[in-house]
């Protein structure tokens, strides 16, 4: 609800994004409205942007500033190696050679 009064508020106004409505300011004036009940049944005109529209309208955030880098999702912390598309990511790779010796003798 309180997402609907921002939404309200800066609708009107296309140069205002409503990602700069504040919802800690709008939760405190809705809480006030409710704890004094101020001027809810003062008038028969219908006011969308109404008090707590107001309040948004008069303390808006900054915009925002533009993404550098496109989002992505975090990679978790992990004890294992990670998965590439040709296998695990190992360290370097030692040459190993294998030398069988074959005893002849008496047998068991």
């Amino acid at each position: 609800m309180l997402r609907i009064a921002i939404t309200d508020a800066t609708i009107g106004r296309p140069d205002v994004d409503p990602d700069r409505g504040s919802f800690t300011i709008t939760l405190n004036a809705a809480r006030d409205q409710l704890v004094k009940a101020a001027d809810v049944i003062t008038d028969t005109t219908i006011n969308l942007v109404g008090t707590i529209g107001h309040h948004v309208l008069n303390n808006l955030m900054p915009d925002r500033r533009l993404r550098t880098t496109p989002r992505v999702v975090k990679r978790a912390i992990s004890n294992y190696a990670a998965k590439t598309a040709l296998g695990r990511i190992r360290g370097p790779s030692y040459k190993a050679t294998i030398t069988i010796n074959i005893l002849a003798g008496e047998g068991p």
